[in-house]
């Protein structure tokens, strides 16, 4: 059987990845019904959004005493949103806590090596509330219903 028809005989629903120049996978999904383009991080602890983007997305935030780090550098300044919905596909959470920072330094590496800014990054966070399974050779992530 194939883990497409036996996830989805499980409650799974599925979403299209794009794998990157970069190598990243690409998704998209809705921060409180507004549609932006993240990066699927398992790597990262929390789902994160890009600061700038805060009014777009329609998220109020607070500041938080946590840093936070990427691969590239530690970010000091980060605000925290507990109250947010998100979308994937057909799967959806309510009250999901979002992480804010500049992701400049993000974006900039990513165009630099000819891919385009995305809004943030989902995390394993994410990924354990949806149970989420990633088919790489079929490009696809999982989440469970």
């Amino acid at each position: 059987m194939k883990l497409n028809k036996f996830l989805k005989q499980d409650k799974y629903c599925s979403v299209k990845l794009k794998r990157l120049k970069t190598n990243h996978l690409q998704l998209k999904a809705k921060i409180n019904g507004i549609c932006g383009v993240f990066i699927l991080d398992t790597g990262a602890s929390n789902s994160c959004i890009d600061l700038k983007l805060s009014e777009f997305f329609k998220i109020k935030s607070t500041i938080s005493t946590e840093k936070a780090s990427s691969a590239t550098d530690e970010i000091s300044n980060t605000m925290i949103s507990k109250k947010n919905t998100i979308e994937i596909g057909k799967w959806s959470k309510d009250k999901f806590q979002i992480v804010l920072f500049d992701m400049s330094h993000i974006n900039k590496t990513l165009n630099e090596q000819g891919a385009k800014n995305v809004s943030g990054i989902i995390g394993s966070d994410l990924l354990k509330k949806g149970n989420g399974v990633i088919d790489y050779s079929g490009k696809k992530l999982f989440l469970k219903n």
